[in-house]
């Protein structure tokens, strides 16, 4: 490069991009529409601060995956320039498959097609751009490098991505109980057969990462207000896919009109280039532009749920441990008919029910201790940690939420 280019973050202070091909990467109109997806989606309805982006998180992720590759050069690890800035790469491009609000339109906007299969598609295209420099990327984050550790950095229970998403986050809402040693971490981890371990020493510090992801998911990621106002935002976009595929015209971006027109399905992205290339076109400003412009439309569902979006108006949600009973959601939807004076076929617009769930500890993926004897074990198999035993638990809490009460002015 020319001149070293630095960013100046607010969580780790300043990062130097290593590379001209990271550079030419995070230059790329495909990457720098990633300033413009929040990270945390509507989180900012509960957390004000909340407003960092996917592209703050991918760079930050990439600073961490250097210094945990430095750490590990210094701890006896061979790893060449190449599989280095591939590394780097991998862990810069993780998120890139996300779509507008990040996991709220997942499977709404979009027909089941997780973000982790468009992330390697794009891949794929930026790979044919840049004439096959990003084919080793391309193996890590398949899985298919033969040097396995590299994909548990970008992959994992114990991944860069999740060191610095709980970091960020912390940072943006404020909630301190999500704060990790994220330094120390990097610190203890190491590289025994081929896997990514953590020193004995560390054990500590993997509880505490445990726990505070655990709390950060019921006091951030599922926050009860979070939920509500992702369900409405999923329902507006089902009433504007059902009235535009019945024939509706909408003034809204063309990719936005493009995704509502039609129920795409993974296996169309994977044949056709041309929706993928459509798809990086959008971001969270098409949508908040079409509520913008339906709060005053004559449908009065989404005249009414965008009027709500803009005045904060959220669903009254109620979060319980316990399940609801079939008696009580229909009695809930009877009172809710009455008191919005909507019919029945409209109610799944305005009320919604389900369950959201959390563990802090997945046994089946495990995260390895290296003990001072040199044995590898799992990390819940250590004696002195109850905590990580009790926290392989998935924990379901199941809502209601329901709009307290309608704008019928046109």
């Amino acid at each position: 490069m020319k001149s070293q280019k630095i960013l100046n973050d607010p969580v780790y202070g300043f990062i130097t991009i290593p590379s001209e091909l990271i550079f030419t990467i995070i230059d790329h109109p495909y990457f720098q529409r990633l300033r413009r997806i929040k990270q945390l989606g509507l989180t900012d309805f509960v957390y004000p601060g909340a407003l960092h982006t996917r592209f703050h998180h991918a760079i930050g992720a990439m600073h961490l995956m250097s210094i945990t590759l430095d750490n590990l050069r210094i701890k006896g690890t061979e790893i060449s320039n190449k599989e280095y800035e591939a590394a780097l790469i991998a862990i810069l491009l993780h998120d890139i498959g996300h779509g507008p609000f990040s996991h709220a339109l997942e499977y709404s906007l979009l027909k089941n097609v997780p973000h982790e299969r468009l992330s390697m598609l794009i891949i794929e295209l930026l790979n044919e751009e840049l004439d096959g420099k990003l084919e080793l990327v391309l193996r890590i984050f398949k899985n298919t490098y033969e040097r396995k550790f590299f994909h548990q950095l970008v992959s994992s229970q114990l991944d860069i991505d999740r060191l610095d998403y709980l970091q960020r986050d912390c940072f943006f809402t404020g909630v301190s109980e999500g704060t990790i040693g994220a330094d120390r971490i990097i610190k203890m981890m190491d590289v025994k057969n081929d896997q990514v371990v953590i020193e004995e020493k560390g054990i500590y510090s993997i509880e505490n990462f445990l726990s505070a992801r655990r709390l950060m998911y019921w006091q951030v990621y599922l926050h009860k207000t979070t939920v509500s106002a992702e369900k409405m935002l999923i329902n507006l976009i089902q009433r504007a896919k059902m009235l535009r595929q019945a024939g509706q015209q909408f003034t809204i971006t063309d990719e936005f009109d493009f995704f509502l027109n039609h129920n795409h399905t993974m296996e169309d992205f994977q044949k056709n280039p041309a929706i993928l290339k459509q798809f990086l076109e959008m971001d969270d400003l098409d949508i908040w532009g079409a509520v913008k412009l339906w709060k005053r439309h004559p449908d009065y569902v989404l005249r009414n749920i965008s009027n709500m979006f803009l005045t904060r108006d959220l669903f009254k949600i109620t979060l319980t441990n316990e399940q609801f009973s079939e008696e009580e959601i229909a009695e809930m939807k009877l009172k809710t008919i009455k008191k919005l004076e909507i019919s029945e076929e409209d109610l799944e617009y305005f009320f919604s029910h389900g369950a959201v769930s959390n563990y802090g500890y997945l046994a089946k993926d495990r995260i390895n201790i290296l003990t001072k004897k040199g044995k590898v074990i799992d990390v819940a198999q250590a004696a002195d940690l109850p905590n990580i035993k009790v926290m392989s638990k998935i924990v379901e809490k199941h809502y209601i939420c329901k709009a307290k009460s309608l704008n019928s002015n046109f």
